[in-house]
């Protein structure tokens, strides 16, 4: 192998590494931010596409638990929601 061929090898694994991993990973870390945030109140969407309201939040079991309808409560794994839709302010003291 040439040295040239290694720098350009070098130079691609470059440009593939700033245009997919590194934003990749960036949208990850700003996800996993997203979930350590939510709080009851805030307004969601889960990835299957169901909207609701944060009702409580279960820090050790890694759930939510969302109000899809008036009564209505379903259990939600806190990885699997897509975006907070309305933020809610925390409360204050």
């Amino acid at each position: 192998m040439r040295p040239a061929d290694l720098i350009l090898l070098l130079v691609i694994f470059g440009i593939m590494y700033f245009l997919l991993i590194r934003p990749q990973q960036k949208k990850i870390k700003d996800h996993q931010t997203m979930l350590s945030a939510l709080r009851r109140g805030d307004q969601i969407i889960t990835q299957g596409g169901v909207k609701g309201k944060i009702v409580k939040v279960k820090d050790d079991e890694n759930e939510v638990e969302v109000e899809i309808a008036k009564g209505v409560n379903i259990r939600v794994v806190k990885s699997t929601i897509a975006t907070v839709v309305n933020k809610t302010e925390p409360a204050k003291t």
